[in-house]
């Protein structure tokens, strides 16, 4: 990876060794893959490399979805960490805003970004969540939180608020239509969009062909 600055190499080794054994699809090569896509879609976008790489970064350094739904966590952690690091303030704020409002938070809940800076670390996390590493991702999350592979008496739930996104126990399955199926139209950048494309399109292949084999079809018959 093409670090912008000393600062940004310090910080990727401090969240490397605190990511690298994670289990959930949340690890550390789920940070430097979307570290090296917003990095790549920042170059075309005209953002600034160094609020960027730092955002991407420290975007998982403390995700609600672990920390009892407390969205504070993150954002604090990440301050924390660039303040040990010595990043002056006026990187630690766009990089904290970035932490801050990432996350997607249900399909009725609109989670808009401030900056251009993190537009393209929003649409690098977003395209991680799609294609085909977003699909195994979804299924190692989904059995890292006990939740069943697909149930068809449990329909999936649009989401209106982001209380009932976080109480939401639905099946992996359900997580494409409540989720994923949607990142495609949200997001931020020109370069996000079209790499989105593709990775959307294999996705609905996937669970078309996950719904014939579940009903014991074959994609040939």
């Amino acid at each position: 990876m093409i670090f912008a600055s000393e600062l940004v190499e310090r910080v990727a080794g401090q969240i490397k060794l605190r990511f690298l054994g994670e289990n959930s699809g949340h690890d550390w090569y789920h940070i430097e893959r979307v570290c090296k896509l917003a990095r790549k879609i920042a170059i075309h976008e005209g953002a600034d490399q160094e609020v960027v790489q730092l955002g991407a970064l420290v975007h998982d350094i403390a995700d609600w979805k672990f920390h009892g739904g407390d969205e504070s966590v993150g954002p604090r952690e990440a301050e924390r960490l660039l303040l040990e690091e010595g990043a002056p303030q006026g990187i630690i704020d766009p990089v904290v805003d970035i932490v801050a409002t990432i996350s997607y938070k249900g399909a009725g809940v609109q989670t808009a970004m401030q900056t251009l800076e993190g537009c393209c670390v929003q649409d690098a996390d977003r395209l991680d969540a799609i294609g085909a590493i977003g699909i195994a991702r979804c299924f190692a999350y989904g059995g890292h939180a006990g939740r069943l592979l697909y149930d068809p008496a449990t329909p999936p739930e649009l989401h209106a608020t982001a209380a009932a996104y976080k109480a939401a126990r639905g099946t992996s399955l359900n997580h494409f239509y409540e989720k994923l199926f949607l990142l495609k139209e949200r997001m931020n950048t020109a370069g996000g969009r079209l790499l989105a494309e593709r990775r959307h399109q294999f996705m609905e292949e996937f669970v078309a062909r996950f719904l014939d084999e579940w009903d014991g079809e074959s994609a040939k018959d």
